[in-house]
């Protein structure tokens, strides 16, 4: 068995993102805060960004995506004017670059990452050191983000090197573009178990949690926003502002976030 059609699956999932995103050029012209944001984030920033609109005067255009992806559609021109990242070496990425505005840069929020299963599955684990992940996969695929740029396939990864039993699943991995694609396949039953965020886990009624890796088993899971370099609308202050104010907080934590950011 091969990953090609886990492989499609996470392409045809990723592609409203594309297009998205390649809509968003002319968004400028409409006076809207564009937002370019981590797939993980879906629910909760569309929460706070409608609660939001009164005080920025308009709802932001919000594009979802891995974090490594949109860091590049930055990095090749595309307008946004403040970036959402799963992970600190994204917005680092684009830091480096001067392509962000470091006197706005803020952590703003923390997450855990799980193992799931299709919500009719029988499996529990235990996750800890050498627990036998091969064996509760058997046959099936282990849905994942990319681990070599997705953030969530990063941590997911590191997790399972830091617990020596990578080795034996990586031959069972389905690589997907993003976090919520790999939680579709674990939804739809196509993959026997994923690695997501507890948040992304919250958020769909098809999965249910089976082991949560323990937080020294990875890097620390911090998603820093920021204000882009080229950001040309007015209302970007007004929308960060929002975003770690503590009307937001409590509409993160709603979605199972840590809020990293004093509320303001």
């Amino acid at each position: 068995m091969t990953g090609k059609g886990f492989g499609l699956k996470a392409i045809a999932i990723g592609g409203l993102t594309a297009a998205l995103t390649a809509a968003l050029p002319g968004a400028h012209a409409d006076g809207k805060v564009i937002v370019f944001a981590a797939a993980s984030l879906k629910d909760a920033l569309d929460a706070v960004n409608k609660a939001c609109e009164p005080e920025v005067g308009e709802a932001a255009i919000i594009s979802y995506a891995a974090s490594s992806a949109l860091a590049k559609q930055i990095e090749g021109g595309a307008p946004a004017d403040v970036f959402v990242s799963a992970d600190l070496d994204w917005m680092k990425y684009l830091s480096d670059k001067k392509l962000t505005r470091p006197d706005t840069e803020v952590k703003l929020l923390g997450n855990q990452i799980v193992l799931v299963a299709p919500q009719d599955s029988k499996v529990d684990a235990k996750v800890e050191k050498g627990f036998d992940l091969a064996g509760l996969i058997g046959d099936g695929r282990l849905a994942m983000g990319d681990f070599k740029a997705v953030p969530a396939g990063k941590y997911g990864k590191a997790a399972l090197e830091s617990l020596g039993v990578w080795s034996s699943v990586e031959s069972k991995v389905a690589q997907a573009e993003n976090v919520r694609a790999a939680l579709k396949l674990v939804s739809t039953g196509e993959a026997a178990l994923g690695i997501v965020y507890a948040t992304d886990a919250h958020a769909e009624k098809g999965v249910k949690v089976v082991g949560t890796f323990p937080e020294d088993s990875h890097p620390p899971i911090i998603y820093p926003i920021a204000q882009t370099a080229d950001s040309k609308d007015k209302d970007t202050t007004a929308f960060l502002k929002c975003v770690e104010s503590a009307k937001a907080a409590a509409l993160f934590k709603e979605q199972g976030f840590t809020v990293l950011a004093p509320s303001n």
